[in-house]
């Protein structure tokens, strides 16, 4: 009893690791490191060869592409799941993935404006 309590207890303490999220695949060992924002176990070569298996590149869309920087937004193309697209983006030898929900309210990434 105490040994499966011990398991049980580590299993709950080690980081979050997912997928999916909001129904958009996420890299196996992505670690989750805000709200819907993943940290990519890959490089930046690494993290865009699992994209390219899962998602077809030919929607993907360039966010900015500076030295030091660079940053993609993959849509999701089925429409299913609870995601409007992908976000993944490099800065400081880290890539991280933000995975854009879809707003309840108005069936898009963005928040609707409130009504006066």
């Amino acid at each position: 009893m105490k040994r499966s309590s011990l398991v049980l207890a580590l299993l709950v303490s080690l980081p979050s690791l997912a997928n999916s999220d909001l129904g958009a695949s996420l890299p196996e060992y992505a670690r989750q490191v805000g709200e819907h924002r993943f940290k990519s176990p890959s490089d930046w070569e690494g993290t865009m060869k699992f994209y390219k298996k899962v998602y077809s590149p030919s929607t993907w869309r360039n966010i900015i592409n500076q030295p030091g920087v660079k940053a993609i937004h993959i849509p999701n193309p089925s429409g299913k799941g609870e995601w409007l697209g992908l976000n993944i983006y490099e800065a400081n030898d880290e890539v991280r993935i933000y995975v854009v929900p879809i707003d309840p309210t108005s069936g898009k990434g963005r928040p609707s404006k409130p009504q006066k």
